[in-house]
């Protein structure tokens, strides 16, 4: 008894002490299960989405980017206000370097004020008014964006390709009283002069003295007055919907369109830097025009809103495009496809560049590019000047101009929906609503007009306006913005730019897209550059086939080998059945390619000066004869 009474209490505490024992260690099991899981899951997750990360970075940035605009929203917060907070923030910090000059923040917030005040007094310009600016690229430019900026009024950025009839146009949609032209242009402007006087327009020139009538020299003006702060008075009753700048859509047809940019506008496009990736300690390189979208909201608006360093050049040059990058340590340099193609004969690496962030870089460019400079990152992105929609291809898959993600899908409500090239208008079902395409189908891009998403439209152009409102499309009173652009998405989520309307033509009952056919003839080895578009043919229905081609330097066009090419790669019906050989092919201010100008021209050698060749078949390319020419127009030869 005694034996068993000093036993049980060992017993006792030998049974705890294995109970602890085991809790202890499935407690120690687990904690290694879940650290393991925690381990194992992200590669699994990488796995069945190697975007993983990304993906998690750009959520990040989008709250990010939420937050930021719903607080513009509540409290009107301008670019102006965030350039003013920066130049309190970095008074010394290079802000834009030109040529062999360079300007602070503190320097180019002086010399606005400058401008501004010599516009008050001159001008006599109040919050609200309109002034049209054309200006190339140089500070001038940024000064005076300022400054009417400070005075409450808005700017119209003129191209300042545009002569005559255009500019003035150009100048009437937006219903400017007053134009301020660079010293360069003044012969332009004396041509539109007597109209321009016959509507009372006030004309300056940035020059210290000008001897024309009617035409004020500036400069002088400027420099007489005070680079004190003006008062926020001035631009008290300016508001987040209120017009922030005209840009004008250099389209592929027609006169410019004046886009309406509101001022939550510029924010949105002045954030895509952010999500690009780019640093306050970043230098930009910025060739493309101000005038347009590309370089003002991306580029200007973005280094002000990251507070970084721009290096602005008066234009592209291919030659000294990575002289420039070495020369002024640019970090992130900004491309059209056309000029990026350019930038690849040229180029010599600089090792600081980083990031390239642009749109309409061709595929193959983009994989010659990546296999020399594979550390340079490529942020491919979609937009419209006037659009309420863009991507960006975040993820970098190549060929891609974007990346769906969640958020901003419950953001902008947008869709691809089926579209009749043939008739150019959606498909709609037997309920009158149009139809989503599936992943994988190309299909018109639309985005829903609403508070989040506004579509603002052309200054003085309601038709065109409305000719971008598609109405009734998912459900009754619903109204989207017809980008006019066919998309594709991929199961991935990546976004494929495919073609624009009008770039797309029926021939033989099927679709033709041009840009598929030109990747096509780009392969062949003499051919630099390719311009696809259809023409009409007499007795035929729909418009048959023809390329403008750009020989490469010192190499001769090639009819078998053409033949023999579109003949292993394209459909009979989307064989170029005509090619024009020209010395450069015609593109607009942004480096689109005009194929209007050219389908109307036709094929027809009595007109056309440039080498023109037809496609026979089973034979190849052969000249183009008033013969041939005649016997197609007569009907005596079917295509």
């Amino acid at each position: 008894m005694i034996q068993q009474v000093l036993e049980a209490p060992e017993s006792r505490s030998f049974g705890s002490s294995s109970r602890s024992d085991i809790f202890l260690l499935i407690k120690e099991m687990l904690a290694y299960i879940l650290c393991t899981a925690l381990a194992v899951l992200p590669i699994l997750i990488y796995f069945r989405n190697p975007y993983f990360l990304k993906d998690l970075y750009c959520t990040f940035i989008s709250i990010y980017v939420g937050i930021r605009l719903s607080r513009i929203e509540k409290k009107f917060y301008s670019i102006l206000d965030r350039f003013l907070d920066k130049v309190a923030e970095h008074p010394h910090k290079k802000f834009i370097v030109y040529e062999e000059s360079s300007y602070t923040y503190s320097q180019a917030d002086r010399e606005s004020n400058k401008v501004a005040r010599a516009l008050l007094t001159h001008a006599h310009l109040k919050q609200g008014d309109t002034v049209a600016l054309f200006l190339g690229n140089e500070p001038w430019f940024v000064w005076m964006w300022l400054a009417l900026s400070k005075l409450g009024c808005t700017a119209s950025f003129l191209n300042v390709n545009i002569r005559s009839k255009s500019l003035l146009h150009c100048f009437s949609c937006c219903e400017a009283k007053v134009l301020i032209a660079g010293a360069d242009l003044q012969g332009a402007i004396e041509e539109v002069l007597p109209t321009l006087k016959q509507q009372g327009i006030l004309v300056f020139i940035l020059r210290e003295h000008c001897h024309v009538d009617c035409i004020e020299s500036l400069s002088d003006k400027i420099q007489m007055e005070s680079d004190e702060p003006l008062s926020r008075q001035l631009r008290a009753s300016i508001n987040i919907k209120s017009p922030a700048v005209y840009i004008y859509t250099s389209g592929t047809t027609g006169l410019p369109k004046a886009a309406v940019l509101k001022h939550k506008r510029v924010w949105r496009g002045s954030f895509l830097l952010t999500f690009a990736g780019v640093r306050s300690d970043d230098v930009i390189y910025i060739n493309l025009p101000l005038y347009h979208s590309a370089a003002f909201l991306i580029g200007l608006c973005g280094t002000i809103e990251r507070g970084t360093t721009v290096v602005l050049r008066s234009k592209f040059s291919a030659s000294n495009f990575w002289n420039d990058c070495r020369k002024y340590n640019v970090t992130v340099i900004q491309y059209i496809g056309a000029l990026f193609l350019m930038v690849i004969v040229y180029v010599l690496t600089s090792p600081l560049v980083r990031l390239a962030v642009g749109n309409g870089i061709r595929e193959d460019t983009w994989v010659e590019f990546l296999e020399r400079f594979g550390n340079i990152c490529i942020r491919e992105c979609y937009g419209a000047t006037e659009g309420n929609v863009g991507f960006i291809n975040y993820g970098g898959k190549v060929g891609a101009v974007g990346r769906e993600h969640f958020l901003y899908k419950m953001a902008c409500k947008y869709a691809l929906i089926r579209f009749d090239t043939e008739k150019e208008e959606p498909v709609r079902d037997s309920r009158g609503f149009c139809v989503e395409v599936p992943r994988g189908e190309t299909g018109l891009l639309v985005a829903k007009i609403g508070k989040r998403t506004p579509f603002s439209g052309y200054a003085k152009d309601k038709q065109q306006t409305d000719k971008k409102k598609l109405r009734d499309v998912f459900e009754k009173g619903d109204m989207y913005f017809n980008s006019g652009d066919l998309l594709k998405i991929d199961d991935e989520g990546f976004l494929f730019f495919q073609d624009r309307i009008g770039d797309t033509f029926r021939w033989k009952g099927e679709n033709v897209a041009t840009t598929e056919v030109a990747d096509h003839l780009l392969a062949v080895d003499f051919v630099e550059e390719a311009n696809v578009y259809g023409v009409k043919v007499p007795g035929h229905e729909g418009r048959i086939g023809m390329a403008a081609l750009k020989l490469k330097e010192n190499m001769d066009f090639d009819g078998k080998a053409l033949y023999q090419h579109v003949k292993n790669y394209l459909p009979s019906y989307a064989r170029p059945r005509f090619v024009r050989i020209q010395d450069a092919l015609v593109v607009t201010s942004t480096f689109k390619q005009m194929k209007v100008k050219l389908a109307e021209e036709g094929f027809n050698p009595a007109l056309i000066k440039d080498p023109l060749f037809y496609l026979e078949d089973n034979k190849g390319y052969i000249p183009m004869t008033q013969e041939l020419f005649n016997c197609i127009a007569e009907g005596r030869l079917r295509l």
